[in-house]
Parts: C-alpha cells; structure tokens; sequence
C-alpha cells in the first residue's frame, strides 16, 4: 500500500510517530543541505500541522536522508531488528497483524537457531576435514571474521557492535566465500543470539524509527511501498523474492542447476520446484544471478548478453532498449521489474482482475492456500482482489506462482492459442472480456440483459450492478485517469461502500457513484444523495479534500438534474452512460489525447458532446 493510502487509514494518533521521525530527520539534514532546506521551505505549514499529501512531498525530498538514519538506527538495534526487518518487507507482509507478525518471527528464529547448531557440529569436526576452502572451511572463515568484527568493542571498554563499517567488509567478505544468506543468518546467530522474545517491543522501536505503523484498535501493522523499496536496499535486496521468482520460473532446468552448481548446492535427485525454493532461500543478488551464475561457466560474454536479450522477450519486459553491455542488460531487467507494480495493475482493469481470480480459483480450488503460503499471508485472512492489491499482488504476481505446467494447464482449458507466452495469453484473454463489457456500457447500465447475451457476455441479473460499477473503473483508467483502489478500500465500511475514488492529486479526489437503471431515468435523488454525503465525510474524515462528486447512470429525471444543481452541501455532476463512452470513443481516436479529471467538476449535467469534441 501507499503511504499515502495509509496515512488515510490511521488516525493523528497513529501519523505522529513517523512524522516525528520524518520532522527529526528533516532539521538534522535541512542544517547541512541549503538547497534541501529551500526546497522543504516552500511547503505550507509545520510538518506537524501537514496534509497526507505535503507528508508523502517532504518524505520523497528527504528519502536519501531518511534512509540513512534508519540503516544507522536498526544497526543499534541489533539483529533481532535486523530479522525483523527482513520479515516485514517481505512480499504479502506490507499489511499483517503484529501477533501475525510474530508467529512468522518464532518460524524463521526457529529455522535459524536449527541450521546454527547444525553448523557448530560440522565446525567440531572441521578440524579433520582436508579440503581447501571447502564448504565449512569458508564458514569457519567467515564465523572467525564475524566473531572478531562483533567483540573486539570489548578491548576498548566498548559495548560488542558491527558497526556500519565492519557490516560492509563482512558483506563483501560474505561475497567472495560465497556465504549465502540463510547461512550469513545462522552464523551470526552463533556469535550474537537473535533474541527470541520482545518482538513487540521491537516492533514498537521500528515504529519509533517511522518504519512502521502501527493501528492500535486492530493491532494491524502497515508499512508503505516506497518504505518496503528503501528496507531491501538496506537489506541488499536488488529484487523482491517474487521477482526472483519470477525469474527463476522462466529459467531451464539446466540453467538452475547452473546456479545451484555454482553455490556448491545438490542438484542430483532435487525437483524443480525445490531447487526454486532453494535459490531463494540462498539470498543471492539478481545481478550476480543474471550475469554470472545463468550460464556455465565457461561461457562466453556475447552468449552472456544473448541469453539475457532471450529473457527480457520471455519475460514479456516492455523496455525502450536492451543495452549494449552486459552490466546495462541485467540492471535493464531489474529496474523493469522494480518499476512493474503499477503498469502491471493498470494493464488489467478492475473487472478484468475480479475475473482472472476467479476463473483461476475455478481452476485450482486451493489457489488462496497457494497465495497465502507463497505470500506469508494469514491463514484465516478473506483474499479478494482488493486485499491482493492492498499487498501490492499483481495479476503477474499470481500467475507467477503458479508453475509453468500449471500455467499451460489453464491456458489450454480456455482454448486459448499455445504460441506465445501462457501468462501473457491468460491475461490479455481477462483484457478481451473487459473491451466486450465496454463496447456494451449502455446496455449495461440499462440493465438490458437480452442485448448483452446476444453478444455472447455471459452474465446474470445479480452481477450487472457490480460489473456496472468495475466496467466504469475501466474506463476511466483507459481515460488515464486514476482509481485509487488502496485509498478505496481503507475509508470504506460495512455501511458506506464508496464505488469509485478518482485520485486528482495526493489530497484531492473525486467521489464516483455508479447507478443502473432498467426502465425510465434515474430518478432516486434523496436516497443517493445520503449516500455520496456520507462517503464525502469519510474522505474528509481521512484528509483527503472532496473536488466533485460524479453521478453515472443511463440517464437523469428532470427532478433529479434539477435537485442536483440546487445542492449547496456538495457539488454534485452528473454524467450519463452514453456520454462517458462517447468521451472514451474521442480519445481513443486522437493521436495526442488531452483530457483531464477536472472536465467531470462543472457541475450540474455534463455536456459530454462538447467534452468529446475538446479532447
């Protein structure tokens, strides 16, 4: 999620903690960058007294500060932190209950308390091993190196750290033994015990650090996207585990090996999925990945460089050019992907995602199993698309999980063409079906179900409100608009569900309310009128500033148009069905479309004849 999507979701209460470590960050850093202190200036008001959307400004101004504050502060906190943070900014733990939380931190203790004791038997009997540098010989190394980094405080009447320096010489010591990182995390746990207990309190000291949030009346942890991207860069992180993933998938069974053999790992006996599991456990850099282990090692660099010109086209990556070097092609494939959330979302409308879920979930019964083991996600939470994408789980995400032969499995039972990628197939199949909803928007809104079954849309009565309201998403993403799902989900409840937020800026939105109507206009104004006045207040109540409220519908009574235009609680438009796809007709015709949110805030009945003409 956002930050700004959270920052909505908590109250002051719960905001203060990282703005006080956002504020203590900025004077600190504000005293040193003169340019920095202008800039933070121009902002209105004190930080304290800041709108979501002035807070989201100063934390991307002071991102490469703030950043060093918290790689600093989580090195005083020790390892426990340290596992702790690895935890949280893990795919599918963006949102998690703390006790949730901890059950995951016991899991991972407990795995690498075991693997520790394992290696302190094979260093009892390293003494009689021969090799040089074999395995535990290099982990020996490394133990002795650590050991001496963590103790040798105690000399100068200091308290035992690894400070910053050591944490870096040890890293690349690490590197060049070849110590992964399961075994960097047991052998540290040799020298300096992960603590067992106090997850909480620790917990509470990342939240201090502005880390975390931390929603008291639900125990619920968030923590934001841009702050989960700046963790694995202090984690040495160069790509989420479910891009590695995604990655790995792509790969040949031989090519797996290749990474294996090239960590000293067994490959005789091990099934695919298990060498998957295996070389994401291993910790390695995608670079180191891409470039030096993919191939064998006799390899040349021009098939280095082909091979990579062969996975960015598998991997389906929309990249303006491939690089000339091989350096420039690995880094090429790892900034797509790091980048690939919201293209990868905006590639699948609303309906189209609701759709691929729920045909994959047709297709394997135990898919939210599968999630939820992949993702870290509790047992007993309810997976929908809206949680999906709360955790930043793209439609790719999902399809990733599944194993190739699964993959051709589904594409083959939707008769789908075998040339081409399966996953790219499946999703432009959920594409297709979202353009045929479009193409019959005023039917839809007219609830004209003979019209939508003559051309072949399979739909009940019960579901046109709902595919109604997700076709109307749809086109206002293809209007380049956006709609903000996160914000959505975080300001609903039980009583007031609020169809669509149009996000203009971090704090200003546009309030969306999709009605159908089978005979005559739409002429229920009191009762809808209650409805947008009570989603206004929850806006308000997130800070967030309400610039128009947007009515579609097939069409308006009189008396409908006329209260809304006599309204002085809120400014109401009112759009009719027919006009939005007009409107989306004109634009998808214009070479260089301009259009704007802001043409929806007139007022009153849209003129969508001169709106189509002036984009």
């Amino acid at each position: 999620m956002k930050l700004s999507n959270i920052l909505a979701s908590v109250n002051q209460v719960e905001k203060s903690k990282f703005i006080n470590a956002l504020d203590r960050v900025c004077n600190e850093a504000m005293i040193h960058d003169k340019e920095l202190a202008k800039r933070v200036q121009k902002l209105d008001g004190q930080i304290k007294n800041a709108s979501s959307g002035e807070i989201v400004q100063l934390f991307k101004l002071v991102l490469p500060y703030f950043e060093k504050s918290v790689k600093e502060q989580l090195a005083m906190l020790g390892v426990q932190a340290s596992l702790l943070t690895n935890i949280v900014s893990r795919d599918g733990n963006s949102i998690a209950r703390m006790s949730w939380l901890e059950t995951l931190y016991l899991k991972e203790w407990g795995e690498i308390d075991q693997l520790a004791k394992e290696i302190k038997v094979q260093f009892e009997e390293e003494r009689h091993q021969t090799e040089y540098l074999s395995e535990i010989r290099r982990l020996d190394i490394y133990h002795a190196c650590l050991k001496e980094a963590y103790f040798n405080d105690e000399a100068n009447n200091r308290e035992a750290k690894i400070t910053d320096d050591e944490r870096g010489i040890l890293n690349i010591l690490a590197s060049k033994l070849d110590i992964t990182a399961d075994f960097k995390n047991a052998i540290e746990h040799l020298v300096n015990q992960i603590p067992q207990n106090c997850v909480m309190d620790c917990l509470n000291a990342m939240r201090e650090l502005g880390i975390v949030f931390v929603r008291r009346k639900d125990h619920l942890v968030f923590i934001a996207d841009e702050v989960v991207a700046m963790l694995n860069r202090i984690l040495g992180k160069d790509l989420a585990d479910k891009h590695v993933l995604r990655i790995l998938r792509t790969l040949s069974d031989a090519e797996l090996n290749n990474i294996l053999k090239a960590h000293d790992k067994r490959i005789r006996g091990v099934e695919r999925k298990d060498k998957i599991k295996t070389i994401i456990a291993m910790g390695l850099t995608s670079c180191q990945m891409l470039k030096e282990d993919l191939c064998p090692s006799d390899s040349g660099l021009n098939e280095r460089k082909e091979r990579l010109k062969l996975l960015i086209e598998d991997l389906s990556l929309d990249l303006e050019k491939l690089g000339t070097t091989l350096d420039e092609r690995a880094s090429l494939i790892i900034s797509c992907l790091n980048n690939s959330a919201e293209v990868e979302f905006n590639a699948l409308s609303a309906t189209g995602f609701k759709e691929m879920f729920a045909s994959l979930q047709k297709h394997f019964p135990e898919l939210n199993t599968m999630l939820q083991a992949e993702f870290e996600i509790e047992d007993n939470e309810t997976l929908d698309v809206d949680k999906l994408r709360a955790l930043s789980i793209t439609p790719h995400d999902i399809l990733y999980v599944l194993t190739n032969d699964e993959v051709k499995a589904v594409r083959d039972s939707m008769g789908l063409s075998k040339r081409g990628n399966p996953r790219l197939m499946i999703l432009e199949s959920f594409a297709d079906a979202t353009d045929r909803l479009i193409d019959n928007y005023a039917a839809l809104a007219q609830r004209d179900l003979a019209v939508l079954r003559a051309e072949n849309i399979d739909i009940t009565e019960a579901e046109i409100g709902v595919k109604f309201e997700e076709v109307t998403k749809a086109i206002f993403e293809q209007l380049g608009l956006e709609v903000d799902e996160d914000l959505r989900r975080s300001i609903n409840t039980a009583k007031d569900k609020v169809d669509i937020l149009l996000s203009l800026s971090d704090d200003d939105v546009i309030i969306g309310e999709a009605k159908t109507c089978k005979n005559g206009d739409f002429a229920k104004y009191s009762t809808t009128s209650r409805q947008v006045k009570a989603y206004v207040n929850r806006c308000e109540n997130a800070g967030k500033r309400v610039a128009q409220v947007l009515i579609i519908a097939p069409s308006f009574s009189d008396d409908f148009v006329e209260s809304a235009e006599m309204d002085t609680e809120v400014n109401i438009s009112l759009l009719k069905a027919s006009g939005l796809k007009q409107i989306l007709d004109a634009y998808k015709i214009r070479r260089n479309p301009k259009f704007s949110a802001k043409l929806f805030t007139k007022g009153g009945l849209l003129k969508t004849d001169l709106i189509a003409k002036n984009i």
